[in-house]
């Protein structure tokens, strides 16, 4: 059922061609992040059915560095804008 040695390089060789020799590390690189994300979040909702509920404090605290973050990227694009523009 699974693919063996000679259906694996043909599987690679596809998806070097479909997403190019660049994109293909980035790919595997958002594919092992969403399973990470997806056991993590399986482990937690475990836990959470065991535990108290989360405080949203740190949800605040993320919110208003976020915003932070977002602020200083507008700024800096609008720097270069500028930068541009002249």
């Amino acid at each position: 059922m699974f693919p063996k040695g000679m259906e694996w390089i043909v599987i690679l060789i596809v998806a070097l061609l479909i997403f190019g020799p660049k994109n293909l590390p980035k790919l595997g690189k958002s594919l092992g992040s969403t399973v990470k994300n997806i056991r993590e979040g399986m482990e937690s909702d475990e836990a959470s059915k065991d535990d108290e509920p989360v405080v949203a404090e740190e949800d605040a605290d993320d919110d208003a560095e976020i915003r932070e973050l977002e602020a200083k990227l507008a700024a800096a694009k609008k720097k270069k804008e500028d930068g541009d523009a002249e």
